[in-house]
């Protein structure tokens, strides 16, 4: 079997490692960092634990295939998952509050229709009965396939939009995500559902195609799961499933360049100057064309690298991690979303790379021992989607503090007297996640998605350059834990089966 260099220790490059192993295959992974995991960082201090980055899970699923087909532990033998219910709560501009059951549809409905009335529930039914056709026409090709060679006819949006009248314009269907919600839903607090989703994934709702839909349907239906000890706990384990499987890991080690040799990726070289040769080479980070000089990687007619010329930066994610003195209130639901005063201005400053006066917050508040030293204290987590570093200067200590305390601020709608319990701030801004994982700016990708004529694709896990592969959030099927760990079975699936792999299954 093949010896397999894998640039990067993310979840999707660990992934692919974990199961070229069990083929047989010699991995060896390189990365520039001293600990594996990419963004499922965590922060300690005091008996407060904290994740620095995705702190939900989604599509559990997919995790599950992954230790199914590398071991004989399941999943759930590795951590502990619960389904948090209240999926969410949710404070609106106006005041109005709601909670949303996790995984039930008809439990949803009833929330909306009794906190927001006048039908509000059926349309939002009705609307996630159009995401499912998008989530039936698209899935496997968009998530389960490699990206074929002809692309564009996932150009194609596959979300059934209603027609509709509009004044002096006669009847229009939605075409992206924030005309879904103006249109569609008829009510400015189930447009602030839809938009807040699109910003937790780092999405303009004003850009992302409809098919976007299929985020907050695949939330609603697969159900919102919790890893006790937080996501770095999920990263453990399969950090130690690579290792049961033979996979080497070296830290520290930065790679420089994707070598060549007759025509095909022949190995790698790291900052130091030392090669090591390897039949295959997957490349988990973010993809520079400075890796592989001189070669057409990528050539026309395939699918652009994000981000795309001209286009706006991608986002990043500010943390605020807060240890509290008090414990948690008794019934606090899990996940508080906080939703900017204004929408639409915080929209238009994101992205075009300046700071919101007020962002949506997310709140954060586990119910887990692990998380706290005692029942008398509490750790406390706030997310906003902000700007990358570069167009904001976020080593600057001025903005970083004032605009933290402007997060905590919006937070204190989710949890009384907020400002008086905090005992420490820890501050995790895009410069920070800049130095983390090597993403320009800090910049967080979005998942795939369809439409658009194939603007928001990301790149094929197979590249020109024969024997070097892409996997992780930067190549197809996009960001995000469960997206992640798809395009690593798919880079596995390529390596292993050839020309003849079709997809996972």
């Amino acid at each position: 079997m093949a010896r397999i260099a894998v640039i990067g220790a993310g979840t999707g490059a660990m992934a692919a490692a974990a199961r070229l192993a069990v083929a047989g295959h010699r991995v060896t992974v390189y990365e520039r960092s001293d600990t594996y995991g990419g963004s499922l960082g965590r922060h300690e201090r005091d008996g407060f634990v904290f994740d620095t980055g995705p702190a939900l899970l989604h599509l559990p699923a997919v995790q599950r295939d992954l230790f199914v087909k590398t071991g004989k532990e399941s999943l759930e033998q590795r951590v502990t998952l619960t389904q948090v219910d209240p999926a969410s709560h949710h404070v609106f501009a106006d005041g109005t509050r709601v909670s949303l059951p996790n995984a039930s549809r008809a439990g949803v409905v009833a929330a909306l229709d009794g906190a927001l009335g006048g039908g509000a529930g059926a349309r939002w039914g009705e609307f996630l009965d159009r995401a499912r056709d998008a989530w039936d026409r698209s899935r496997r090709p968009l998530l389960e396939e490699p990206l074929r060679p002809d692309w564009q006819v996932l150009g194609r949006d596959p979300y059934p939009a209603v027609r509709t009248r509009r004044l002096l314009r006669g009847a229009r269907q939605a075409t992206t995500l924030a005309e879904v919600g103006a249109w569609e839903l008829a009510d400015a607090r189930l447009a602030a559902l839809l938009d807040g989703c699109a910003l937790s994934y780092g999405l303009d709702p004003r850009e992302a195609p409809a098919s976007a839909a299929l985020l907050p349907y695949m939330e609603e239906t697969f159900g919102t799961w919790y890893v006790a000890g937080g996501m770095r706990a999920l990263a453990e384990a399969l950090y130690e499933r690579c290792l049961a499987r033979r996979v080497e890991f070296v830290f520290g080690a930065e790679v420089v360049r994707v070598v060549e040799k007759d025509g095909r990726a022949a190995g790698v070289e790291l900052a130091d100057g030392a090669r090591s040769e390897a039949g295959h080479v997957v490349m988990g980070v973010r993809p520079r064309p400075d890796l592989v000089p001189g070669t057409a990687v990528w050539a026309a007619g395939d699918v652009p690298v994000q981000p795309r010329p001209g286009a706006g930066p991608l986002p990043g994610r500010l943390v605020v991690m807060l240890s509290l003195r008090g414990g948690r209130d008794a019934g606090a639901p899990h996940r508080t979303v906080v939703h900017a005063p204004d929408g639409a201005a915080e929209q238009e400053a994101l992205f075009a790379g300046r700071l919101a006066g007020v962002p949506t917050v997310t709140v954060l508040r586990p119910d887990d021992p692990a998380t706290r030293p005692d029942e008398d204290h509490e750790a406390v987590t706030l997310v906003a989607t902000v700007a990358p570093h570069g167009p904001v200067d976020w080593k600057d200590p001025a903005l970083r503090e004032r605009y933290a305390a402007t997060v905590i601020a919006a937070a204190g709608k989710a949890v009384p007297g907020l400002r008086e319990r905090v005992l420490d701030t820890e501050v995790r801004t895009p410069a920070e996640t800049e130095a983390q994982t090597g993403a320009a700016g800090g910049s967080v990708p979005p998942p795939a998605l369809a439409g658009a004529a194939g603007a928001r694709l990301h790149a094929a896990n197979r590249t020109r350059l024969p024997g070097l592969y892409l996997a992780g959030g930067w190549s197809h099927p996009g960001g995000g834990p469960a997206h992640a760990g798809m395009s690593g079975a798919l880079v596995a699936g390529l390596i292993v089966e050839g020309d003849g792999f079709k997809g996972s299954r």
